[in-house]
């Protein structure tokens, strides 16, 4: 018979699992923020977590605990949304999950089982943030951070990363390619895939890292070509958002979702990372790149698009939004999914008129205080006439 403490624990997650997502009072014009995250530790199965059997958990231990449930590539299959999680075991080690929801805001439930990845590395030790692109040579590639320990290091936390690459047809049976290799970057994370060929090659956005945590002379996000997917080498990385002296990205950037088509241009999520007396603090900004030429930025609005507000700020890396997934739908909807701090997931929904507009339209950042002020006293003064003139009309 199972324990009267599984019921009280099925109750809260049947709870949970019925709750109902809504869209929260925060407004930027640009997005909709949700006041719940879609995913936490808690969305985890109890069967994942507790052995049920009382003759061999008379307790109800939980044996195999969860800590946290985040980074998450997202896509969209027959109508359904579907996302592939970081999960972090209490032991620190991250596996992936696919969970799926009927709307995208709410209801996400696991399936059974994680992801079983095909064990083809043996110094691996993690594996997590997959990034998930739709190519068009039909295929679903999925691109994480595989990280290993450096042997050359006696330091125990020394680790190194390299881009892991994975694909499939149906989020259940993944095919494990080789990990990329880039000549001129010893480490590698945050790699998206782009989602159409480039002259016929497969594009990579990477992040060149001189070690497992400094970009070092990595000078921003990155961009190359190979004609293998299966054996994937970059020969040459060609810069393209780049790391700038006190802006958010001035410590590193990445890239975070795969790239949104759009008239004007690719939209690109990213992240950039910043240095405070309070630690890194990440959060998110936009760019776009040429249609034709996508290593090439054509537009890039100042400042961050979106960063952590209220609770989204608590967790175990505190300070931290991050993405890795975002979801278009035909009718135009954009599902952002971002975590906070290493411990939840979000979503955050827009739509593509609408990041186009903020994309090609906001101002970009002049780098200095004395011209920021005067790019916003131009910003008053157009709207002090305006209302001047409304107030007129009105009269």
């Amino acid at each position: 018979m199972l324990s009267k403490q599984y019921d009280i624990e099925k109750e809260k997650y049947n709870h949970l699992m019925a709750l109902k997502n809504k869209k929260s009072e925060f407004y930027n014009g640009v997005f909709d923020r949700y006041e719940n995250p879609v995913l936490t530790s808690g969305h985890i199965p109890l069967f994942w977590k507790y052995d049920l059997n009382p003759a061999t958990n008379p307790f109800f231990i939980e044996r195999l605990g969860v800590n946290a449930v985040f980074n998450a590539g997202a896509i969209e299959l027959n109508g359904k949304f579907y996302v592939v999680a970081r999960v972090e075991g209490n032991d620190r080690k991250s596996f992936f999950a696919v969970a799926e929801s009927a709307n995208g805001i709410d209801g996400f439930a696991f399936w059974d089982y994680p992801v079983r990845l095909p064990d083809t590395c043996e110094r691996e030790t993690n594996v997590y943030d997959m990034r998930l692109t739709a190519h068009e040579d039909g295929y679903i590639y999925g691109v994480f951070c595989s990280e290993s320990k450096d042997n050359s290091s006696a330091d125990l936390s020394a680790a190194v990363a390299a881009a892991g690459i994975v694909r499939t047809k149906d989020l259940k049976v993944w095919e494990r390619l080789d990990n990329l290799k880039t000549l001129r970057s010893p480490q590698q994370r945050n790699v998206v895939l782009h989602p159409e060929f480039v002259g016929g090659n497969y594009a990579f956005y990477t992040r060149p890292m001189d070690d497992f945590i400094e970009t070092g002379s990595g000078g921003g996000i990155g961009f190359g070509l190979c004609e293998d997917i299966e054996h994937a080498v970059i020969d040459v990385e060609t810069m393209t958002s780049q790391r700038k002296y006190h802006t958010i990205t001035e410590a590193k950037n990445g890239a975070g979702a795969v790239p949104i088509k759009t008239e004007r241009g690719w939209v690109h999520l990213a992240h950039g990372v910043r240095n405070t007396a309070a630690g890194l603090r990440y959060v998110l900004y936009a760019f776009a790149t040429d249609l034709n030429d996508p290593a090439k930025v054509i537009a890039e609005p100042s400042g961050l698009l979106l960063g952590p507000l209220g609770e989204e700020r608590i967790g175990d890396v505190s300070n931290v939004v991050f993405t890795n997934g975002a979801i278009v739908r035909g009718n135009g909807d954009v599902y952002l999914y971002y975590a906070s701090s290493d411990t939840r997931l979000h979503v955050a929904t827009s739509t593509i008129k609408r990041l186009v507009d903020y994309v090609f339209n906001t101002p970009t950042d002049p780098l200095r205080s004395v011209l920021c002020v005067e790019q916003r006293c131009g910003l008053i003064e157009k709207n002090l006439a305006f209302l001047t003139a409304e107030k007129v009309e009105r009269a």
